[in-house]
């Protein structure tokens, strides 16, 4: 299931086109939530893990802690390792009636990692995922807003939502399997019940025309045109400066007004699909094995890796495969077998043989296994 399917069910086109304007409560699979992060999970990543700060905030009566609360000092090797969170120490304060927040659990957190990725994906905004376990009867935060849009899920327990709706106070039981979208600015505030509460929240980092529009001025103002200094004296005569702005923004005007838009689009869609984490999770495993990758082999595509093709802008003998925190230059004549990888539904395998009616056999071998060298494909177990 996608996750915009999975968050915010047959209601998710509200979200693209245009983006809500209010609060949305869908019921989805609990099990499913569940899997995505269980309170066994944060269990063993607080308690079972290297965790260091500030991959964990602790916040109590609407305050947050100092991380001191709840840190220690180690060493490896002889070399200090600080931040390193205190599992003993945690425990406690949650005990206590402290709210603990694990931070961008897309960058360590597989299930979280792959729901992001898809986020992302379907909406081309960067996300970012976290969770928050609260104590039976505690409120973590006070009455606030986020700068960014949210979606929340709950996986544990039962928390009461206050929802601030366009002006309107509602008041939202989350239980496991709700989920809710929370537009940018929405104040709201939460409690958990009778019991512990654990719920996740995706924030959506919504990127606007303006970060765009100001990438291609910068870059039209990064020529000789524009570096000439300021004219000695315009302090004194600032008609002097605004001659030349006036110059200047005429050139400028007319620069812009010969851009050609589709373009640009593209090299956006190269910037974010070029600039995601990777989701490497068995790479290692994969390059102890690819001396053995044969013709028959079975591999599949990565989990939650990225895999875009496109044109390339310098050379027609050449295409770009965009792999999220990478770009990789292959040669034109491959673009058909990649193209063909790319659409292998996910979990299904297929081997370098199923490329034979497109590449010989030293191509098509040599192929699959920069891919899988590059992270985007693995050897099936």
């Amino acid at each position: 299931m996608e996750a915009l399917d999975l968050l915010s069910g047959d209601a998710h086109g509200f979200l693209t086109d245009p983006w809500a304007s209010h609060a949305h409560v869908h019921k989805a699979d609990a099990d499913v939530l569940r899997e995505l992060l269980s309170l066994d999970d944060v269990d063993t990543l607080l308690t079972s893990t290297a965790l260091r700060a500030p991959a964990l905030r602790v916040a109590q009566d609407g305050a947050v802690l100092p991380s001191s609360r709840f840190t220690r000092h180690a060493t490896i090797s002889g070399e200090s390792l600080t931040g390193l969170v205190d599992a003993r120490k945690v425990v406690d304060l949650f005990d206590g009636g402290a709210t603990l927040v694990l931070q961008g659990l897309h960058r360590y957190w597989q299930p979280l990692m792959l729901l992001v990725r898809d986020l992302e994906r379907s909406l081309g905004h960067p996300c970012q995922a976290n969770a928050y376990l609260t104590p039976r009867g505690s409120q973590g935060f006070d009455l606030h807003e986020d700068s960014h849009d949210v979606f929340v899920f709950q996986t544990f327990g039962t928390k009461q939502w206050e929802i601030h709706d366009r002006g309107n106070p509602t008041d939202v039981l989350m239980e496991p399997g709700t989920s809710m979208y929370l537009p940018t600015g929405t104040p709201h505030a939460a409690r958990a019940q009778e019991t512990a509460s654990l719920h996740v929240t995706i924030g959506i980092n919504q990127t606007s025309y303006r970060e765009t529009l100001k990438r291609i001025v910068t870059d039209l103002l990064d020529t000789p045109t524009y570096a000439d200094r300021l004219p000695a004296g315009w302090l004194d005569r600032p008609e002097t400066l605004a001659d030349g702005l006036a110059s200047r923004l005429r050139t400028l005007a007319d620069e812009l007004g010969q851009v050609e838009p589709k373009p640009l689009a593209e090299r956006e869609v190269t910037r974010f699909l070029s600039t995601r984490s990777p989701g490497l999770r068995g790479t290692i495993v994969d390059r102890v094995e690819l001396d053995n990758l044969e013709d028959t082999s079975a591999v599949m595509r990565r989990p939650g890796a990225i895999g875009e093709l496109q044109a390339s802008p310098s050379d027609p003998d050449r295409v770009v495969l965009l792999l999220g925190d990478r770009t990789m230059s292959l040669p034109a004549y491959v673009a058909p077998a990649v193209t063909r990888l790319l659409a292998v539904p996910d979990g299904t395998t297929f081997a370098p043989a199923d490329l034979s009616d497109l590449l010989d056999p030293t191509s098509r071998l040599v192929l699959v296994r920069r891919l899988v060298r590059e992270g985007l494909l693995r050897v099936s177990a």
